[in-house]
């Protein structure tokens, strides 16, 4: 009987920076409301740094977050993507036929209805294009980290995040006009393709082209160690991000600081709903919970990087649709890290299901 029982799994520890995320986003937040309203004219000269509605100072923000990032991606491992056909497949599904659908209904449904007395009206639209920004990328980078803290199957995540990135590449901005184009919202094609290509195509192959470089020259060792000192860069980058973000959408906080509140509501409730119906249909398909916990995590997580620069190409620094990508990293950390909580709780539901 005792033979049976699951053993217990010493606890993974989450990095510093990683483990309070929203720590910072709040500290970036105070301090980009506080540089804005004290600095106006440095703020506007930045936003004026732009081509083609994308604002320069950010693209070079997002680059420095997103290549250390898809550095640590091996394409190569799209060929393991046989050995978990079930994992796959439901994480497929999730991310893509289920998560930007429901964040549009989500969107629709509290901005223009459940919040609409108490947000901009003029702002309807941008804010639910940027929860649709913010749902049709997966997550690339923090996947691991929640994949790790669960215990997840290594290599069944390194597959799923190759797949996604390279999925991403093609779909990212047809679902984007689709959904844009439902919730009637004008899609600039030619800024929406341009940020794909600035944002994802460029970003991957410089990346790719970084990581073979390293390792035929070198070895999986310096490769390593190019993570290790790169990460601080993209971390500062990430955080730089935020405060130029809040700096520009300063006072539409401090007019309604209750907006981050009501944006953080759809939020929350994909990331749980999705969640729940990866981990749900793994369980029904007997997907072993060292797939099954990562999967529910890929498939509620997002790219939120890649959609607040999205967010800035298409609206702009002080849209809503940027401002509520923002929303979407200041409610990540918290959230995700409940919903590996969860994950490590039931791990017996796969465990009796094996026996």
């Amino acid at each position: 009987m005792n033979s049976k029982s699951p053993q217990v799994r010493p606890p993974v520890r989450i990095a510093f920076f990683a483990r309070y995320l929203s720590v910072w986003v709040l500290l970036c937040i105070v301090a980009g409301i506080a540089w804005g309203h004290a600095f106006p004219s440095a703020v506007g000269v930045l936003a004026r740094l732009q081509v083609r509605q994308i604002n320069l100072p950010v693209a070079v923000l997002v680059w420095l977050m997103i290549v250390p990032m898809l550095l640590r991606i091996d394409f190569a491992r799209l060929l393991e993507v046989r050995r978990q056909v079930r994992g796959i497949g439901i994480t497929l599904f999730v991310n893509w036929a289920v998560k930007p659908f429901s964040m549009a209904l989500l969107g629709w449904l509290f901005v223009r209805h459940v919040f609409a007395a108490w947000l901009p009206a003029g702002e309807h639209d941008a804010y639910i294009a940027g929860l649709i920004l913010l749902a049709a990328a997966p997550c690339t980078a923090m996947v691991f980290v929640w994949s790790k803290l669960c215990n997840g199957e290594p290599h069944f995540t390194l597959a799923q995040v190759a797949l996604n990135d390279t999925i991403m590449v093609v779909a990212f901005a047809p679902i984007v006009a689709l959904l844009l184009g439902v919730a009637s919202i004008q899609v600039p094609w030619g800024t929406l393709l341009l940020s794909v290509l600035l944002y994802i195509v460029v970003p991957v192959v410089v990346a790719q082209l970084w990581r073979r470089f390293l390792l035929q020259r070198h070895d999986a060792a310096t490769l390593e160690r190019v993570l290790e000192r790169i990460d601080p860069l993209s971390t500062g980058a990430l955080l730089a991000t935020l405060v130029l973000l809040f700096g520009f959408q300063g006072e539409a906080i401090l007019r309604q600081p209750l907006i981050i509140a009501m944006l953080a509501v759809p939020i929350i409730i994909q990331v749980y709903f999705n969640a729940g119906l990866a981990y749900a249909l793994s369980r029904k398909l007997g997907v072993p919970h060292c797939v099954a916990g990562p999967s529910a995590l890929i498939g509620a997580s997002n790219f939120f990087e890649l959609a607040v620069a999205t967010a800035i190409s298409l609206f702009g620094l002080r849209s809503g649709a940027a401002l509520a990508t923002v929303v979407g990293v200041l409610v990540e950390v918290p959230v995700m890290l409940s919903v590996v909580r969860i994950v490590n709780r039931t791990e017996h539901w796969f465990v009796e299901r094996q026996l």
